[in-house]
């Protein structure tokens, strides 16, 4: 049997799923009939109903990849520089435009840095400003 991706891990739903599909194998699936009758009807059903198309499911953050001028309010102004002391090293990172540069190297994300940093995947944000939030707001620059 193939197997089909999922996006949840919620046992009763996934029981559920499986006994559906051995069902669907042993006795045929949807007749034609139905199939044209969700075909008619999809397009009238709720947005959330559908299939994502461009972010991660349950994602509640909008999509701000691949868009230009759009920036996360949260951060600095470009030239801004981060500092951050980890393990006793002192890492600086500089906000640009269209991203960041640690260590001459441009990247994406803070998180990737925090990555490079650490060797552990974490949130750039929490790595760079604590967990408060607004951090630029309160005028902080630098977490030690």
């Amino acid at each position: 049997m193939p197997s089909i991706p999922t996006r949840t891990r919620n046992k009763d739903y996934l029981r559920r799923r499986i006994a559906w599909r051995i069902q669907e194998q042993q006795e045929g699936g949807l007749s034609s009939r139905a199939v044209e009758r969700i075909a008619q009807l999809a397009p009238q059903a709720p947005a959330r109903w559908h299939e994502p198309t461009t972010k991660k499911a349950g994602s509640g953050a909008p999509d701000r990849r691949n868009k230009p001028g759009l920036r996360d309010p949260r951060l600095p102004p470009p030239g801004h520089v981060l500092t951050r002391i980890h393990d006793g090293i002192e890492h600086e990172v500089t906000i640009l435009c269209d991203g960041f540069e640690y260590r001459g190297e441009h990247h994406r994300s803070l998180s990737q840095i925090a990555k490079l940093i650490t060797g552990t995947p974490w949130n750039g944000f929490r790595f760079f400003f604590g967990n408060s939030r607004g951090a630029h707001a309160a005028g902080r620059e630098s977490v030690e």
